[in-house]
């Protein structure tokens, strides 16, 4: 059942990204990517990686955010009352298979207050919590955690946010504003 799950998210972010890259409109091309990036981080919910879950959603939402921004300074794209059929129904299916998505994550999910590593005979953190000590000979399991175990990950995850981060300062100050006003002019 997990693989036909891949498969569909696969599918929806690949026509997700198509689309992204056809479509005339700068916003819609900008919800496409944002499509994209909630895809992926389902994709890694799936895969019992919330961590990154979460860091891809924080940084898909700092991105959009600043995407829509210069979207909106840069293209004038007004929103009518009048949808065509096909793009309603596209849209509705889209719900409704994040909605089914969402059903599926929190029916894996264990009882609130419910450690997952009792349900889950293979999880990350019972390896951690059993030879944490052994493995790595550090006396702070969190630390071990983040250091050792995962360093790569955490090392990726500091890079990306450090990267949205010089990219919103980059896109959003003054100066460039005033650059984009001078030149317009």
């Amino acid at each position: 059942m997990t693989i036909a799950i891949f498969y569909v998210l696969l599918l929806f972010m690949i026509i997700a990204a198509i689309i992204a890259v056809e479509i005339k409109h700068l916003l819609s091309a900008v919800i496409c990517i944002g499509a994209v990036g909630f895809g992926g981080s389902l994709m890694f919910l799936f895969l019992q990686a919330p961590d990154i879950a979460i860091t891809q959603i924080v940084v898909e939402v700092l991105g959009l955010v600043i995407l829509i921004r210069a979207t909106i300074s840069r293209d004038l794209t007004f929103i009518t009352g009048d949808r065509e059929f096909f793009g309603m129904v596209v849209s509705m299916v889209i719900i409704f298979v994040i909605f089914l998505t969402g059903i599926k994550v929190f029916e894996t999910l264990p009882d609130f207050g419910t450690a997952i590593f009792t349900k889950a005979s293979e999880a990350a953190s019972k390896t951690y919590i059993t030879d944490g000590l052994k493995k790595t000979g550090a006396a702070n399991l969190v630390a071990s955690v983040i250091l050792d175990f995962r360093a790569y990950d955490t090392l990726g995850e500091a890079t990306v946010l450090f990267t949205s981060i010089v990219g919103a300062t980059v896109i959003l100050r003054r100066k460039a504003r005033k650059l984009l006003e001078e030149t317009d002019q």
